[in-house]
């Protein structure tokens, strides 16, 4: 496997939460091309009563991929994984313990502890990052709770995919689009907000230096290039956070907004400034950190978490189904006869996701599911509805009318949530690509090495590249009809 070295091809990690992938990628006459080199689980593992990422087997899937492109001169490495998720280090370099998975219950009652302490709209202005249980502002709270001698042993803290650059360059640093997911990052100032976390209690000196998607972390130590022609690549911060760099590959502003669909879905629009007002606390949106200065306006749904999970259920009993299975026995169910809210509490870590969408049904005096196609189409409306609010509050704190969707990431590939999606919000929805993550993860390697000028020419090759599937609302009269019912299985008050 070799590549000619005027014609140097970019390796994007792309770390998610059921699985991870290496991505290599050519840019030739403007046209870009992936080629999967490696793809391999991501298990969470328990570990008594907590729940832990496996960083070692990821970092042993890391070196894998490295010998299967040992032979190739890269023009660069760059890593993104998800947020909120941290790792300590010790004062050699160690990795303290193994990081704790945003699913454990360790937070389960923290964000109550922490308003105690400073007021949630204090919190907001100084972040302005959405309210979630598993957000590392509680995790921390709860980590100098239960193992604070842990914590004090800790001499800096790095997210996850920074944690993999350490490795990769020995350079301990933490990427703003990944730092903002902590809910402990200045969004305006884009450091660290000291002041909130001196207020809680937090070692504000613990968290690595900020530093800003496509710098150059370091290049590849020689001990893991081991003398292979990987030796000097350099490491590049894209945006490390997934979400952040599969944005990173799209236009998604100015009328056009972006759902990241995946096992979270994630839907908002590209703003040049955070939106900090009372309106924005409300309604819970958060304001992550982008690409070139800007912010990314958005609201989390659960998203096709649920799907995995009752999956999961089903292949427990021996019942185990693909996804395409599984999606074609959706669309022959009736519809809407079982609608839940998908950002229920109980839809986050259930032991049993099919139990959980029952006893939901159950609170809100509907039948539940009694096929798979039935529990799958329950999840695909209800995301889809759940779409169609979230979009409405996002055109009310920008002020204007979304004019269309770009649904991105691996769950663009479902079409009949695409089509659910056009017909619920009356919105026509652009699909893919699927590998947006990984593109934007390369887009910011290319601006970073000067293969590209700007972020509006990365853009445009990607959308060159990987055409997108058009999918017209349809039959929306039905979906109006249904929204009254659904909006009051929602929850109003947001946390």
């Amino acid at each position: 496997m070799r590549t000619p070295p005027d014609a140097k091809p970019y390796l994007a990690f792309d770390f998610g939460a059921e699985s991870g992938r290496a991505i290599l990628a050519h840019l030739n006459s403007g046209i870009l091309t992936t080629e999967e080199v490696h793809r391999f689980p991501n298990e969470p593992v328990k570990c008594g009563a907590s729940l832990h990422w496996d960083v070692f087997r990821l970092w042993l899937e890391v070196r894998k991929t490295l010998t299967c492109v040992e032979q190739i001169r890269l023009a660069g490495i760059g890593v993104d994984a998800w947020g909120v998720d941290y790792a300590l280090l010790g004062e050699r370099g160690e990795l303290l313990q193994n990081p704790y998975h945003y699913r454990d219950r360790r937070t389960e009652g923290v964000m109550a502890e922490v308003f105690q302490k400073v007021a949630q709209d204090e919190i907001y202005r100084a972040t302005g990052i959405q309210f979630m249980p598993i957000n590392t502002l509680y995790q921390l709270f709860a980590a100098q709770r239960d193992t604070p001698n842990i914590l004090a042993k800790a001499k800096q803290l790095v997210t996850i995919p920074d944690l993999f650059n350490y490795w990769l360059t020995s350079n301990a640093v933490c990427e703003f689009t990944n730092a903002t997911t902590t809910q402990l990052v200045d969004p305006l100032r884009r450091t660290w907000a000291v002041d909130l976390m001196r207020k809680l209690g937090l070692n504000s000196n613990l968290p690595a230096p900020i530093v800003e998607p496509g710098t150059v972390v370091g290049t590849l130590l020689p001990s893991v290039a081991q003398g292979s022609w990987l030796t000097g690549t350099p490491v590049i911060a894209p945006a490390c956070h997934d979400t952040g760099s599969a944005v990173a590959a799209i236009t998604a502003r100015d009328g056009t907004a972006f759902l990241s669909s995946g096992t979270w879905s994630l839907i908002g629009t590209e703003l040049d400034a955070p939106v900090l007002t009372p309106e924005a606390l409300k309604l819970n949106f958060t304001n992550e950190g982008g690409v070139n200065g800007t912010t990314r306006l958005l609201k989390n749904v659960m998203g096709l978490w649920m799907l995995q999970g009752c999956r999961n259920c089903w292949s427990d009993r021996g019942e185990c189904s693909d996804y395409r299975e599984l999606i074609e026995m959706a669309s022959r169910e009736p519809a809407f006869a079982h609608l839940v809210d998908p950002d229920d509490e109980s839809f986050l870590r259930p032991t049993d996701m099919t139990a959980a969408i029952d006893n939901f049904c159950r609170k809100t005096h509907q039948p539940a599911p009694v096929t798979a196609g039935a529990y799958v189409r329950c999840v695909l409306e209800s995301l889809a509805l759940k779409y169609r609010l979230v979009l409405r509050y996002l055109e009310q704190l920008c002020g204007r009318r979304i004019e269309q969707i770009r649904v991105i990431g691996g769950g663009s590939k479902n079409r009949l949530l695409n089509q659910f999606t056009a017909d619920a919000t009356g919105r026509t929805v652009l699909a893919g690509p699927a590998e947006a993550t990984a593109l934007g993860n390369i887009a910011i390697q290319m601006l970073a090495t000067g293969a590209a000028s700007s972020l509006q020419e990365v853009r445009a090759i990607v959308d060159r590249s990987f055409p997108t599937e058009v999918f017209k609302p349809l039959e929306t009269d039905q979906w109006e009809r249904q929204t009254e019912r659904f909006e009051q299985y929602c929850e109003m008050i947001y946390a």
